[in-house]
């Protein structure tokens, strides 16, 4: 059965040549003011992300498995819960700036993956069930897979930048970077939504921003940086998308739109490097040898991270 190209709700059978639901061009028509003052309201239909997937696993399910799988491990590794060890955290892919940035650039995705401890990951996998749920039956499976993980390096990029020494873990930049790209689309009118569930929508994705933007500056040990990187990553590709690319049809569109961010955010993490001096490669930095070159040396500073980064606190994002 084929689906509305505006909003994704299901067309009714044997509509045969319709792309777009009654729905659509009813409230489309009112919001252009084309409806007569007599004229009924629009009908209330289901909105798709209302719509019962049972039978199907989604990208969100799968994104807290992986998340869920990663800490199981860390935990029977680590013999604790609560707050996991700082080489442990670095060991298993925390985002630390001078190595990531020294050629072990998986970290920028790894640490999207990792958490602090039991609270850390139970308050960002409610996030994530939320937020990401209604980001995946908005956005499309993968579509939605890609603003998640350009979102975790936009939002690795800043922490990296800001503080090169502290090891950073956390899926929230990644989180914020999808309350980003939907407050751009609601903004920029890319979803057919009621005016109603816009407005209420919009309002609890400002507080949702606001409220823990402000808990990362009053609190100490939150990555804020990763927060704020992710958001603008996800503002900037939602905006993209909503202006260049709003159906998902336009596929060739999109997949433009995500090269130019990521070749943008290649381009940053070159900058970056250069400008903390630190040599551009791929692959582990051979730390035995570095050790024994002066402090002035690039490699003998990234070398030294290692040893900062268990004896600083983390960055939870």
């Amino acid at each position: 059965m084929a689906n509305c190209i505006r909003c994704g709700r299901q067309l009714p059978g044997l509509s045969f040549g319709k792309k777009i639901c009654q729905w659509c061009v009813q409230h489309e028509a009112a919001q252009r003011g084309e409806l007569p003052d007599d004229a009924p309201p629009p009908p209330v239909m289901r909105a798709p992300w209302a719509q019962s997937s049972d039978s199907t696993i989604g990208l969100t399910h799968i994104i807290f498995g992986i998340n869920l799988a990663v800490f199981l491990g860390m935990a029977l590794s680590s013999s604790t819960v609560m707050d996991f060890p700082l080489r442990e955290l670095v060991l298993w892919g925390a985002n630390v700036g001078a190595l990531t940035f020294s050629g072990e650039w998986w970290r920028l995705l790894t640490n999207v993956f990792v958490h602090g401890g039991l609270l850390h990951i139970a308050f960002n996998m409610w996030c994530l069930w939320n937020l990401g749920q209604l980001c995946e039956s908005l956005y499309g499976r993968w579509t939605y897979a890609v603003i998640y993980l350009i979102c975790g390096l936009g939002a690795s990029l800043a922490s990296g930048a800001w503080h090169p020494y502290t090891p950073s873990v956390g899926a929230s930049g990644a989180i914020f970077g999808l309350a980003g790209a939907l407050i751009a689309a609601f903004k920029l009118g890319e979803f057919s939504v009621p005016r109603s569930a816009l407005s209420g929508t919009l309002r609890s994705l400002g507080a949702f921003v606001i409220y823990n933007l402000i808990f990362g500056f009053a609190l100490p040990g939150i990555d804020n940086t990763a927060h704020i990187g992710g958001l603008i990553t996800g503002l900037i590709v939602g905006a993209l998308i909503a202006l260049m690319a709003p159906r998902q049809e336009q596929a060739s569109r999109r997949a433009t739109i995500f090269l130019v961010v990521i070749l943008a955010l290649a381009g940053i993490a070159t900058q970056v490097t250069h400008h903390y001096g630190l040599p551009l490669r791929l692959g582990r930095v051979n730390f035995e040898r570095s050790a024994n070159l002066p402090e002035s040396n690039p490699a003998q500073r990234a070398a030294r991270a290692t040893k900062r980064s268990t004896a600083e606190a983390p960055a939870i994002d």
